[in-house]
């Protein structure tokens, strides 16, 4: 008697919270998606980067109404850096840069960033399987982060160590705009839950260093940058929804 009551009690917790019908009716549900996008700098973001990657998040909630309220947040990477001269005052008439041994540094630079934003969207159902996929739309504003990167593996090159480094990594920030268009696909059943479409974001960023060392007598200019960038943006869709729950008899 104690064993079916535990599984009465089992059964009914996981009908609750497992319960859906996506294909006969648009249903609430969370929504949790896990994206990449491959972007393409515009305006001041093209002068100092090439191609950049995006890996993130968007996370939120689909109303019954296709309504989709939530956040977007991107980890912003990249190895094509057009800023030219970044290091040239520390290097010799070979172009190169001693480290602490008086070896020669190797050095990487990369790009590196984020963004979060809050964002609002909808589902219009049309091209779709059932009332809850179809085009996809949403825009939000937030915050923008982006700077160069200095790495010398595991050498020292101490003109560039430390608090050092903020004298050339560039570092930005300011607000952020966003938009997305695409489609969002929710299996009818399953695990095939997806979007995917064109990612635009617009920032208004200003620099956060009050000087750069390749240039030290000038001050740092406070114009407010456009850091523009569009691409392609994929993401895996895992939707929390209920299922409809199955009958169990007990003799």
């Amino acid at each position: 008697m104690k064993f079916r009551l535990l599984l009465l009690t089992l059964i009914y917790h996981i009908s609750i919270y497992s319960q859906r019908n996506v294909e006969k009716e648009v249903i609430g549900t969370p929504w949790i998606g896990i994206q990449y996008g491959l972007n393409v700098p515009q305006f001041n973001l093209k002068e100092r980067f090439g191609l950049l990657n995006h890996l993130g998040i968007l996370a939120g909630y689909k109303t019954k109404s296709n309504w989709f309220l939530g956040v977007d947040a991107n980890f912003i990477f990249g190895n094509q850096i057009n800023e030219t001269g970044l290091l040239s005052n520390l290097t010799d008439s070979y172009g190169n840069i001693a480290d602490v041994n008086g070896d020669i540094t190797e050095i990487n630079l990369f790009a590196r960033g984020f963004n979060t934003n809050v964002t609002i969207g909808k589902v219009i159902p049309i091209f779709s399987p059932n009332k809850n996929s179809g085009l996809f739309i949403h825009a939000g504003v937030g915050f923008l982060e982006h700077h160069i990167r200095i790495e010398t593996n595991n050498q020292v090159a101490p003109q560039i160590e430390l608090e050092y480094k903020k004298g050339y990594d560039k570092l930005v920030a300011g607000v952020n705009f966003h938009q997305f268009i695409g489609y969002a696909f929710m299996a009818n059943s399953g695990f095939i839950n997806f979007y995917g479409g064109f990612y635009f974001q617009q920032g208004f960023t200003k620099n956060q260093r009050n000087i750069f060392y390749t240039d030290p007598t000038n001050p740092v200019s406070q114009a407010t940058r456009k850091d523009f960038n569009y691409g392609l943006k994929v993401g895996w869709l895992i939707p929390i929804y209920k299922r409809k729950p199955k009958e169990f008899y007990f003799n």
